[in-house]
């Protein structure tokens, strides 16, 4: 069992808080942490259920998410907080204000910055900096995080590392060390990388979902680096140590929307920028991110067994009087006036809410039971998740599903695995919901613009009157059920399968898990990872992006400061490493003037036209060639070229 060490000791007192956006003088205390709490996620991986409540107000084992990740702040030392939202904003504001982070004796100060124009973490950064909240090294989170890390050696590693270093490392990012499989490994976030084994800094980063090889740049091992580890067996915690600098180099590149944008930038760019990223690894210590609900149902049974010590439901963190329970044997927790029928059993791994009333001969197992909710006679809970004020009937199963707040699920029903249910619903009686039903008051035919995506606004009221207009589908329900099938255009297989990694986060199917060998040999050169080497398709788009660009560069007389500008935006883009784009910009300005000849190449007219536009875009081969292994770059894709067009090798020499 996990357990956490002694908390970091408070920052220095309020007289110190005006140091300078660089490195603290020698001498003076360190100024207070801070950090950045980003609160919306930006996608839409809850929908519907973030329809009704915002995503970091979703209660995991009856407490706000929200609520762990400034516990976790708290605890580590972190004396203020800023909290970024904007999709349900005043509701998240006006939970954290009833709450004990608002109060005078809270020694994190937390501080609100809303607005709708959010749309990704880099406009939060870059309000950041904008707004020059930080003043020194800060933690960066997301408001789904769960965990009882203490990052005070993470934290003094990197201090250390940006003085000896004069502020070379930009980036600590914290990972928990977790066998590649483990329930709380979501696929979508599993990494593999590779790092100095001396200095913790990371050279190489790749996602893995969807890949069965990967390709790592040869560099890596050619250095002057002793050892390198390439290792696959860390979990993401999502939380990082980051330098001001982070938030500058956001503001800086409009590219970078996510932290892996940043730190696939970085890494490509590393030495012409002069920026580094390290990483810290814990081994006994939790973190986690709650990004679908596959990992709510992981973390929300890691915290009822008491993984997450101290964040256990006994312990009341929260402080919220009508959280308070009690511990009993194989981890069952019990609320205050809860009422349990004869021949009911809580067998493990339960926790029953305030005020809840469970009828008789009731099993339950592994399952979170939210406060004030009425349970039936002959219920089965198995992996169940109820939020607040949920009414079943009698002779109900529900199997690994989510019952949202206020539902009601009539006599007879059975709820197959992943089901979920959100506010207000009601299905049945008597009636089965298979394997995946998404029930919802939201129609799933509503359009809905693209600005009202994350912004907290009247959008879902209209929903709620345009729905009162339909009526339900009886055979989706039941005869007494209040909702609407949640699914993707029928037409649209594709869209049916997003929606459903929406909720539950990618499962991999029978027929990707028998795919032949032949048929990964095949496909191994599209599925490498953009980290490591941009695959083909990406380097042949960009080379035709490029080729656009110069096009219209020459034929509207623009500036080559400007194109380079362009480059550098579709660089990002395509994530394509320096090397890449030296190759690409030379094989395009030679082939260039093959399109003004005609069939016969002949090379004295080929140097008539080529001459010119190597002058003239000359300050564009000057930007990316700095180096001597650029020189050498270039000039094997120019030898690369004229082996292609060996009609032309005379004109090589002029």
């Amino acid at each position: 069992m996990a357990s956490r060490g002694p908390s970091a000791k408070r920052g220095a007192a309020a007289g110190g808080s005006g140091g300078s956006r660089g490195a603290e003088p020698q001498g003076e205390p360190p100024p207070p942490l801070q950090a950045v709490l980003v609160a919306d996620s930006f996608n839409r991986r809850f929908c519907p259920i973030s329809k009704d409540r915002p995503r970091a107000l979703i209660p995991l084992a009856n407490v706000a998410m929200i609520d762990y990740a400034l516990e976790f702040l708290t605890a580590t030392g972190v004396e203020e907080t800023f909290v970024f939202c904007c999709w349900k904003s005043a509701e998240i504001k006006e939970h954290l204000q009833k709450s004990k982070w608002c109060r005078p004796t809270c020694p994190n100060t937390v501080r609100f910055v809303t607005s709708d124009l959010y749309r990704s973490l880099g406009d939060v950064l870059r309000d950041v900096d904008a707004k020059s909240l930080v003043r020194s090294d800060f933690v960066l989170v997301t408001g789904d995080v769960v965990s009882n890390i203490n990052i005070s050696k993470a934290l003094q590693e990197h201090r250390t590392r940006r003085k000896a270093e004069k502020n070379v490392s930009v980036m600590t990012m914290i990972f928990k060390e977790s066998s590649a499989g483990h329930r709380a490994r979501c696929q979508e976030d599993d990494v593999i990388l590779a790092m100095d084994s001396a200095t913790n800094r990371v050279l190489h980063y790749q996602k893995t979902q969807g890949l069965k090889r990967f390709r790592f740049p040869t560099g890596l091992f050619q250095s002057n680096i002793e050892e390198v580890q390439v290792r696959h067996d860390l979990l993401d915690c999502h939380i990082s140590i980051c330098s001001p600098q982070v938030a500058e180099l956001f503001t800086d590149n409009f590219d970078y929307q996510t932290r892996d944008d940043f730190v696939r930038g970085l890494l490509v760019n590393e030495e012409v920028l002069g920026n580094q990223i390290h990483l810290h690894v814990t081994s006994e210590e939790y973190g986690a991110p709650v990004s679908n609900l596959l990992m709510y149902e992981a973390v929300s049974s890691d915290v009822l067994q008491r993984w997450v010590y101290p964040l256990t439901p006994e312990m009341n963190f929260s402080d919220d009087r009508r959280q308070s329970c009690t511990h009993a044997r194989h981890n069952i927790y019990r609320g205050a006036e809860v009422s349990l029928g004869h021949g009911s059993v809580l067998e493990e791994n339960v926790l029953i809410g305030r005020g809840t009333c469970v009828g008789n001969k009731c099993f339950i197992t592994n399952s979170v039971v939210g406060p004030d909710c009425k349970i039936g006679d002959e219920v089965v809970l198995d992996g169940a998740f109820l939020w607040s004020g949920v009414r079943v009937g009698d002779r109900v199963k529900i199997q690994q599903s989510l019952v949202c707040d206020e539902a009601e699920v009539k006599k007879g029903v059975t709820l197959k695995p992943r089901c979920v249910l959100t506010s207000q619903v009601v299905v049945g009686p008597d009636f089965v919901l298979p394997e995946g039903t998404v029930i919802s008051l939201h129609p799933t035919d509503e359009e809905e613009e693209d600005e009202d995506q994350f912004s907290d606004d009247s959008g879902v009221n209209k929903e709620e009157n345009k729905a009162k207009l339909k009526g339900y589908n009886k055979a989706e329900v039941g005869s007494e059920g209040r909702g609407y099938l949640w699914k993707a255009d029928s037409r649209n297989d594709v869209d049916e399968e997003e929606q459903r990694q929406s909720l539950w986060g990618p499962v991999l199917s029978a027929e990707e898990e028998s795919e032949s060998e032949s048929d990964v040999s095949l496909g191994s050169e599209h599925s490498d990872s953009r980290a490591a080497s941009p695959q083909l398709d990406d380097i042949k788009v960009f080379q035709n992006e490029v080729l656009g660009t110069l096009q219209r560069g020459e034929e509207e007389n623009i500036s080559c400061d400007n194109l380079v500008l362009e480059i550098n935006s579709l660089k990002y883009a395509y994530n394509i490493g320096l090397k890449e784009v030296m190759e690409v910009l030379s094989k395009v300005v030679l082939e260039f003037p093959l399109q003004q000849m005609n069939a016969e190449k002949d090379p004295q007219h080929y140097c008539v036209l080529v001459v010119p536009l190597l002058k003239t875009w000359a300050p564009l081969f000057k930007n990316y060639i700095k180096r001597a292994s650029d020189h050498l770059d270039a000039l094997r894709a120019i030898e690369e070229f004229f082996l292609e067009h060996e009609s032309l090798s005379t004109s090589m020499a002029k």
